[in-house]
């Protein structure tokens, strides 16, 4: 509630947010109507200690007044405020076991802008400093809104047997802070949205939420924070995105085309201490157990790099004006004041230049496949929020900000399940169904197969390679399709018109189907309709060609091919084939 900072014994709130330089907390979701409390309130300190310390009414001290003087006992005044279960009831001496003991009532879900808007937030003049927290509020909210509405459940009854969805809706704390805890503070624009397990069931009574379904799904509701924040920067500063890529053989992140990179450095300095803490764990990991980490392994050894090298809290704190005019100093004097001064221009330029050469063109078919190649590749059995999470990965990369139709990710995910994806074992994991990718084919296959259990290469690489071996197959097959050859075994069905879709980390072409208009380049729309008009004159001197030579053989004319269906439909006696235009990482 006061930053990284120490708040001093007997002084108030309020004024430990102003001498640490945060703003107050606020209230978000739409269960907070339930408790009397509306979206935009300031977070008191009473009302946190009650709800997120106690898990009682945040105005349980008023109820219980008015309960007392009603002639009501006080243990019945106090019972009357608590929301569910009484946090008393896990000090028993019945309880055993540790888990029981100590009661858990909230949790921290930290929204997180990429490097670059840091940057830009940071060392901008001030109207880009208030439309990138503007857009850090909108990306919050949006994804607060989808976790409440669409993952959130309430469970009750022995083992939490029992689940529905909440009432009401979440009820969240918020509040937001300005720099990381380096030595040296450094820029990181970033929310801790407080969640409170007490949510109500279906018949009004208070319970817990299920936190299995929530953790679950964290990952999904992170790809979709950085979804709403990319679109809502680009909208709103004309900015667009492109991949970085972080450590070689891994996953890219989506940074803000045209910030120098080596301003990412300047910034990241958490991340230098951790990689140089790393290699002294990696030794001793290999010493005692004689060979190299895995991937779980490296994982554990970067937590423990991240929790050895994590300063202690600041005691002294500083307003934003002050930490802004510190920032600034220090990058200029670092990489100069044309490397500050020009960021914003750089970064429209730059946009101008991305959006000229990529367009906002998403196939779901390939998109389908795509996702479900790299999910397969990587996890091998996965679940439903495996693949949504990837899906919106994949729109973060093919829109690269632009905004993408409502609704999107949730169909490119249906479509890998009506197509290609079988149940394993008697849960609810699945698995990619090959027979469906492939069909009497086995070229493929063998290229995909080696990759699933290949330990040896990272497994984002491997995914990479495997949709890359999809994509040309998929090729392959509709390049056949449009020069009016007879329908394959193996063809997928697509639409009439041909647009063009960026290759991750490539430039390249394919067809698909447009579902966002152009945004304003006028040298796409263009190319465009040369490209249309040559489509069209080859089908034209194809169909000529063809009928001469059956007009010079004596040939019977044979019936025209039939109008490919829409991309979710399948031809009768014919089945899909996927692919993706997945490329290297540059």
């Amino acid at each position: 509630m006061v930053g990284d900072g120490h708040r001093r014994a007997g002084t108030p709130l309020r004024a430990a947010q102003d001498e640490a330089g945060v703003p107050p907390g606020v209230w978000k979701g739409r269960g907070m109507a339930a408790v009397g409390l509306a979206a935009g309130d300031v977070v008191s300190e009473r009302q946190a200690e009650l709800l997120l310390g106690e898990g009682r009414h945040p105005d349980a001290d008023r109820i219980e007044r008015e309960l007392l003087a009603q002639g009501k006992s006080p243990a019945q005044a106090r019972r009357a405020t608590v929301l569910g279960r009484p946090i008393e009831h896990n000090k028993s001496l019945e309880t055993e076991t540790a888990k029981e003991r100590t009661p858990w009532l909230a949790m921290d879900l930290v929204f997180r802008a990429p490097s670059t808007a840091h940057i830009a937030w940071a060392l901008g003049d001030d109207e880009t400093r208030a439309v990138l927290e503007l857009c850090q509020d909108i990306a919050r909210d949006k994804t607060l809104a989808w976790l409440e509405e669409s993952v959130a459940q309430i469970r009750w009854g022995s083992g939490g047997k029992h689940r529905r969805p909440v009432k009401d809706g979440l009820i969240v704390a918020v509040f937001r802070h300005y720099e990381s805890r380096a030595a040296e503070s450094k820029p990181l624009l970033h929310d801790h949205a407080v969640v409170s397990i007490r949510a109500r069931r279906p018949d009004g009574t208070w319970g817990n939420l299920s936190a299995d379904s929530m953790l679950a799904h964290i990952v999904a509701a992170d790809c979709l924070y950085l979804l709403h924040f990319m679109e809502e920067v680009s909208a709103r500063l004309g900015w667009a995105w492109e991949p970085r890529e972080v450590t070689p053989g891994r996953r890219p992140v989506m940074e803000i085309a045209g910030i120098d990179r080596r301003l990412i450095g300047w910034q990241s300095t958490r991340r230098q201490q951790i990689e140089d803490a790393l290699p002294v764990l990696t030794a001793r990991y290999e010493e005692k157990h004689g060979h190299a980490p895995g991937e779980k392994a490296g994982y554990a050894l970067a937590c423990q790099a991240a929790d050895q090298t994590r300063p202690p809290k600041r005691t002294g704190m500083r307003s934003l004006t002050e930490l802004r005019k510190r920032w600034r100093t220090l990058a200029i004097r670092a990489y100069g004041a044309d490397a500050v001064d020009r960021l914003t221009q750089r970064a429209r330029a730059a946009a101008a230049a991305v959006w000229a050469r990529v367009r906002p063109v998403v196939d779901v078919v390939l998109a389908a496949v795509a996702t479900v190649a790299v999910v397969y590749v990587m996890r091998g059995a996965f679940a439903r929020h495996h693949l949504l999470a990837e899906a919106r990965r994949h729109l973060a990369y093919a829109l690269r900000g632009r905004p993408h139709k409502p609704g999107l990710d949730e169909t490119i995910v249906q479509t890998v399940l009506d197509h290609y994806t079988r149940p394993v074992g008697r849960g609810r994991k699945m698995t990619a169904d090959l027979r469906a990718l492939y069909p009497r084919d086995t070229e493929d296959q063998a290229v995909l197969r080696p990759l699933t259990r290949n330990r040896t290469a990272p497994p984002y690489e491997r995914a990479r390679l495997a949709a890359g071996a999809l994509a040309a197959r998929a090729r392959a097959a509709r390049r056949a399709e449009r020069l009016g050859s007879r329908p394959r075994p193996y063809a997928v069905a697509v639409p009439t018109a041909s647009r063009s879709h960026p290759r991750p980390f490539h430039t390249g072409s394919k067809a698909g189907r447009l579902l966002e208009p152009e945004t304003g380049v006028d040298a796409v729309e263009q190319t465009r309709r040369t490209l249309e008009a040559a489509a069209a004159e080859l089908a034209a001197t194809l169909q000529d060609s063809r009928r001469a030579r059956e007009a010079a053989h004596g040939l019977r004319p044979q019936p025209a091919p039939a109008t490919a269906p829409p991309p979710h439909t399948q031809q009768p006696g014919a089945q899909h084939t996927p692919g993706r235009t997945t490329g290297g990482v540059t």
